[in-house]
């Protein structure tokens, strides 16, 4: 489990992120035209999981427009914007602030093992069972090559550590 803060007040996940050199969990997580996408969908990619409680706090929208910046640079990488978000709250901010190079998925079904497999889910405090604030890399074969637990849940994702792990 891991031990994050919400504005300097103590929370914690489900478990800890998955260890790099694993193979990442398959997922079902759902896209703004609410079609179910798994980790097979995405083969031959490097993955960028955004991963965040909410669009709707700020730090939240800004990762996903920094991300969505960040994504027109970066060459057979996809980055995946994941929240428990309706699909189509990620589909209005999306529209709303011109994101264009994310792909928005929601973990809103409760079928969804996600925020468990991955060990992000929240379990106390405030945000119970959303998801923490993380960034995960998997490469092109599935396996996870980096991870950040963002430890205060109001911070911004290191972004310069994330592309670093990239090259």
């Amino acid at each position: 489990m891991a031990k994050i803060t919400l504005k300097g007040n103590p929370i914690h996940t489900i478990g800890e992120l998955p260890d790099i050199g694993t193979q990442a969990p398959d997922f079902k997580l759902t896209a703004t035209d609410l079609s179910t996408k798994t980790l097979s969908d995405f083969e031959g990619s490097k993955l960028v999981l955004n991963i965040f409680p909410s669009l709707d706090t700020p730090t939240c929208a800004a990762s996903v427009r920094r991300f969505n910046e960040l994504a027109t640079k970066l060459k057979n990488t996809k980055v995946l914007a994941i929240s428990k978000d309706l699909p189509f709250a990620h589909a209005r901010f999306c529209t709303s602030e011109g994101i264009e190079n994310v792909i928005d998925l929601s973990g809103f079904k409760c079928t969804s093992s996600f925020g468990k497999d991955y060990g992000i889910e929240i379990i106390d405090g405030p945000l119970a069972e959303l998801f923490s604030r993380a960034v995960i890399i998997i490469d092109e074969n599935g396996k996870i090559v980096y991870t950040q637990q963002v430890p205060e849940i109001v911070d911004e994702p290191k972004y310069e550590d994330v592309l670093n792990a990239l090259k």
